[in-house]
């Protein structure tokens, strides 16, 4: 009796572990499809269709919805290992206000607000994971970027070509600020203004970690992409 008891105890475990094996087998590719995909990337901006400036430069300006090819548009790129594989992916949001101030053709302030909580990739599961264990958008539902630095746009061309001007100023991720400096595109194009641009940054100079369980491991070198779109106010 204590042998055939034995027996279909030995019966019963052999057979969970075959079931957790082949629901590892037929789950795993599926999680991994999941998790895989390039994201939804903030792209440069675009002299493509732009008009001569229309406005004077002087005012007060509004972050704007912007045209189809430049809508405003901030985000982030990082490389991600996946098994087996390694691929980049972005995630980007156009919930972003701000203003900035512009008096003797010089950028005298400026400050833009992002809606964290309503960034997106193209993977559900990846945007869940992105904002309840990388950016913790619960407790952290913002990132801003300010100026710090005054920047002389006079250089910028009024014929719908794009210009470059060296942008100075603090951007915070989860509470954390860090200075940054670099030149960004910058559109005047009709009635609006389009700056635009790559920070390179390290996530973890943000607080932004991995955690162990993540099935992705996310590489600590990345960058924010911008295209932010101003109109007068």
């Amino acid at each position: 009796m204590k042998k055939l008891f034995y027996n279909r105890k030995l019966v019963i475990t052999i057979f969970v572990v075959l079931i957790v094996l082949l629901t590892a087998v037929a789950i795993g590719p599926m999680v991994y499809s999941l998790l895989k995909g390039a994201g939804v990337k903030t792209e440069p901006v675009s002299a493509d269709g732009a008009k001569a400036a229309s406005t004077e430069l002087d005012g007060t300006w509004e972050v704007a919805k912007g045209r189809a090819n430049n809508h405003t548009s901030v985000g982030f790129t990082f490389n991600e290992v996946l098994p087996a594989e390694k691929t980049t992916t972005s995630g980007s949001t156009t919930e972003v206000t701000g203003q900035a101030d512009i008096s003797d053709s010089t950028l005298k302030t400026a400050a833009v607000t992002v809606d964290m909580d309503e960034l997106t990739t193209d993977k559900k599961v990846r945007d869940q994971n992105m904002k309840s264990k990388l950016f913790e958008t619960q407790l952290f539902p913002e990132a801003s970027f300010e100026l710090t630095e005054p920047a002389s746009l006079a250089d910028v061309p009024d014929d719908g070509t794009i210009g470059t001007v060296k942008l100075t100023g603090d951007l915070t991720i989860k509470d954390e600020t860090h200075e940054i400096s670099q030149d960004f595109d910058v559109l005047r194009d009709g009635d609006q203004i389009v700056i635009g641009g790559t920070v390179p940054v390290d996530r973890l100079d943000y607080g932004v970690e991995t955690p162990e369980m993540l099935a992705a491991k996310v590489e600590e070198k990345g960058e924010v992409n911008l295209r932010i779109s101003f109109e007068k106010n």
